[in-house]
């Protein structure tokens, strides 16, 4: 089956990454859709700019993070275990704090993902508006990747590298050729699971300039969310069993993945080192105080990641009763299935574009550089 080709939709039509002579075909120019002109318009309501204070101060929040913890301490899942008995207080809020940064350097990571995934569709699109839509979604994740780094920076001077779970979804879904492969593993896995996230720690974090970095960022995210959701809508319904089986399996196969590697102590190695402390027996004693019980209450939450994620999938039609098992395991999937569409932290992007508005307004009121497109 050739992957590239699973889409029924002329707007996802692709040419081959190195085929530029497509592009330049007199006749594509005109054949535009209009299916993203409401996201590409949108763009101005929700600019920001991570370097300008008017967005974000990064020099009015100082934190003592020998004192002081960026996320409750309960959010660092090695503290409700044994681990906690082998570390002094000063330790804890140290270890809570390292692991606040692995799950920051993980958006990062996630952030700089996206940026070239969308860089990489503007390649191989064929219809303008579609290509227009990925070349403004790579300028928002490109901010995304500035704001983040240098709040990173500011905090903790770098970022912890990437787990290799994380790595190796990327690398798929960067570097394949099939549009569904990125849409699915972009648009609706990662994406799914960063607005889990940032709903979860724009409301628990203690840092008021972290909470207003999500704050802005979620206005964009939702954006993106919404161009999985189109493609998801057009395509989906058309595609055959077999199709469907091959598309669902694999976001089911990407999503066990995730679920059981992506934050677990393996990823964290360079984390415990740190501390003395050996990974495997951090693992053991995490799944001595957590049972799968514990992580199908968890999932009861509706911004908890994993949570949305099934949500993201299910509502785009991609959990079948072939893939039903595998999710029905961590949670109520009839209960899922009566809630509305709206996806996690859409209260929070919808505030944030209410706040951008007016200082976008009081910029070109004051004869700033910045003017809409």
């Amino acid at each position: 089956m050739n992957e590239r080709q699973i889409t029924y939709d002329p707007i996802y039509n692709t040419v081959d990454r190195d085929d530029f002579d497509s592009l330049i075909e007199v006749e594509r120019y005109a054949d535009r859709t209009d299916a993203f002109d409401e996201i590409i318009s949108a763009t101005v309501d929700h600019f920001w700019d991570p370097t300008d204070k008017r967005y974000v101060d990064f020099d009015s929040e100082p934190m003592d993070l020998r004192e002081q913890t960026i996320m409750p301490l309960d959010f660092c899942i090695e503290l409700k275990t044994a681990v906690a008995d082998k570390l002094d207080p000063q330790q804890q809020i140290r270890l809570a704090n390292q692991n606040t940064r692995f799950v920051l350097s993980s958006i990062l990571h996630g952030e700089q993902g996206a940026l070239s995934l969308s860089a990489s569709l503007t390649q191989i699109l064929r219809d303008p508006g579609a290509q227009e839509y990925a070349a403004n979604q790579t300028r928002e994740e490109a901010r995304h990747v500035t704001g983040f780094s240098r709040y990173i920076g500011m905090r903790w001077g770098t970022p912890l590298r990437s787990g290799a779970t994380l790595q190796g979804l990327m690398n798929e879904i960067v570097k394949t050729g099939a549009v569904y492969k990125k849409l699915v593993g972009m648009q609706m896995l990662i994406e799914g699971l960063a607005m889990g996230a940032f709903a979860t720690i724009q409301r628990e974090t203690q840092d008021p300039l972290l909470r207003r970095l999500i704050h802005f960022t979620m206005s964009d995210e939702a954006f993106h969310h919404k161009f999985g959701k189109i493609w998801a809508d057009r395509t989906v319904p058309k595609l055959s069993e077999e199709e469907l089986e091959h598309v669902e399996t694999w976001a089911a196969e990407a999503f066990q993945v995730l679920l059981f590697n992506l934050v677990n102590a393996e990823q964290k190695q360079e984390i415990y080192r740190e501390f003395g402390l050996d990974w495997q027996w951090v693992r053991s004693a995490i799944l001595e105080a957590f049972t799968d019980e514990h992580r199908r209450q968890e999932m009861t939450k509706n911004t908890n990641i994993f949570r949305v994620l099934i949500k993201t999938l299910l509502k785009a039609g991609l959990i079948t009763d072939r893939t039903r098992p595998v999710y029905q395991a961590w949670v109520d999937m009839d209960e899922l299935s009566g809630e509305s569409d709206e996806v996690a932290g859409a209260d929070v992007a919808a505030a944030a574009m209410e706040e951008l508005k007016l200082i976008n307004r009081g910029r070109q009121k004051m004869g700033s550089r910045f003017r809409p497109h």
